[in-house]
């Protein structure tokens, strides 16, 4: 029989453990996932790199975890233009060229079909819950740390 210092000891590490795990924010989904850095802060990101779930992205989704967002990723860095059309989550949106640096960050409102544009060709875009951007500090010029991981764009 164990003695009640070593079942403490055990019931411990237990805790600590599901604690650590119960910090990084739970997805939902198949896509791969990574993890980016903006600001100092550390984001785990959904990565739409097929051309079908960069259609798709973000829409019919009801929430989204704080620092958690989606990376689209383009073969080629492009002038872009993204919608909100079935998206009920107002969202914010980095538009960020082949080196990391945000280009421009916009406000997204739910479910509309008016376009917001990339200001220069991005190879990427990023999608955070709404204000998540200005409540961070992060301004166009940051640096995406961590972006040339991510799987690269397949079709």
């Amino acid at each position: 029989m164990k003695s009640p210092k070593n079942l403490t000891l055990v019931l411990a590490a237990v805790t600590l453990l599901s604690l650590g795990a119960s910090c990084r924010p739970k997805i939902k989904s198949d896509l791969p996932l990574g993890e980016i850095k903006i600001a100092g802060k550390n984001i785990t990101v959904e990565i739409a790199n097929k051309a079908a779930t960069r259609e798709t992205g973000l829409m019919f989704r009801e929430g989204m975890a704080d620092n958690t967002g989606m990376l689209f990723v383009f073969k080629e860095p492009q002038q872009l233009y993204f919608w909100m059309k079935n998206t009920p989550i107002p969202l914010s949106i980095a538009f960020v060229d082949e080196k990391g640096a945000i280009l421009n960050i916009l406000e997204m409102p739910p479910m509309t079909e008016s376009t917001f544009p990339s200001k220069g060709a991005a190879k990427y875009a990023l999608e955070m819950n709404s204000g998540w951007f200005l409540k961070n500090g992060v301004k166009s010029g940051d640096r995406v740390e961590g972006i040339e991981n991510a799987p690269q764009a397949q079709e």
